[in-house]
């Protein structure tokens, strides 16, 4: 059994001071993983793994987000300053995904589902992720331009997914589709949404505006509303409903044309997604019904042994009337849980 320590931090002041003060609140543990085959990179590739030869990657990435989000790209930079890393390993750390490229064959990816029905609304998600990194979770509490929020980290990540205090929650699927191309990284968008989103429709339209770097599905859940954009690089398909569900493959129609994933993560992903449309979605505040769900296969996908292999670092309940993240930092099925709220 891994247990994490998953910290809180406290961010606030100007992007680069945000930066600033995370770097430094993790220094040693970001070098560490630095240290570690590249931020675990090499472990999870063929290739040999070296920033030298990242570079021209990382810069090509780093032009399309400092002119998008120049406010993250001053925080990415004092990030590096604040952990004393090399400028290129803060930013190579928002682009591990990106890095690695199309992974057809996975274990599982993330099982999201969200509703905003009878006004208490929702979202809950297991976060399943290869390279071991339930040793890398915090939790961001950030004071952004607009918004504060929670939002959740792993590996000096600004953003992963989170709920903010307009009443936002977003959550996050790999979907492979499309050609993956220098641009924004989704966890990127996802930080600027909570930061600056009021409302479900902005939040889409940041989505839809975004140059994307890669293929993902974004589940928003608001107050009254729950969408979910689907993304290629070139495409924003948008599903609406009181109550949604999504794993790893695409569900519009026009979009499962184009889906790259191989069919044994198929048939794990259409799994997953029925048993959570089997079980039901529980009431908002019946957090252990929750908890078993998120607990149980095969929504949680156990650790094999292969740091190759995706498996299940996280769970979170996202309450974005109370500004609330529940979060289980590691196996959920044998982690104690974090209860963190804005207010």
């Amino acid at each position: 059994m891994r247990v994490t320590d998953a910290p809180l931090l406290e961010l606030s002041g100007s992007p680069h001071a945000r930066g600033l003060l995370h770097g430094r609140a993790l220094a040693g543990r970001l070098r560490g993983f630095l240290d570690d085959s590249l931020a675990r990179l090499g472990h999870l590739t063929d290739r040999a793994a070296g920033l030298d030869a990242l570079r021209p990657e990382i810069e090509a990435h780093r032009a399309v987000i400092a002119e998008a989000l120049p406010d993250l790209a001053a925080e990415i930079d004092g990030l590096a300053e604040g952990a004393g890393i090399d400028r290129d390993a803060a930013w190579l750390l928002q682009l591990r995904r990106e890095l690695i490229g199309y992974s057809r064959v996975t274990a599982g990816d993330c099982t999201t589902y969200a509703t905003s029905a009878g006004g208490a609304p929702v979202l809950a998600q297991t976060v399943d992720l290869n390279g071991n990194l339930d040793d890398q979770v915090a939790v961001l509490s950030v004071s952004g331009p607009r918004h504060r929020s929670l939002v959740l980290s792993f590996a000096g990540l600004l953003g992963y997914l989170g709920v903010n205090d307009a009443g936002i929650a977003v959550g996050i699927n790999l979907v492979l589709g499309g050609d993956w191309q220098p641009g924004v990284p989704p966890y990127l968008a996802i930080r600027h949404v909570l930061d600056t989103a009021g409302t479900v429709e902005q939040a889409v339209e940041i989505l839809r505006e975004l140059p994307l770097a890669s293929s993902r599905a974004f589940t928003i859940c608001g107050v009254d509303r729950t969408v979910c954009v689907e993304a290629t690089v070139a495409e924003r398909r948008v599903l609406e409903g009181e109550e949604l569900v999504h794993t790893n493959h695409f569900l519009d129609a026009g979009l499962a044309e184009q889906d790259e994933i191989n069919i044994f993560a198929k048939n794990s992903s259409r799994r997953r997604l029925q048993t959570v449309l089997d079980a039901g979605i529980p009431k908002a505040g019946d957090t252990e019904g929750h908890h078993r769900l998120l607990s149980t296969p095969p929504i949680l996908v156990p650790d094999n042994g292969d740091i190759r292999r995706e498996r299940t670092v996280s769970a979170v309940i996202l309450r974005p009337d109370l500004g609330e993240m529940r979060l289980w930092p590691g196996d959920p099925s044998a982690v104690p849980e974090q209860v963190h709220s804005l207010h």
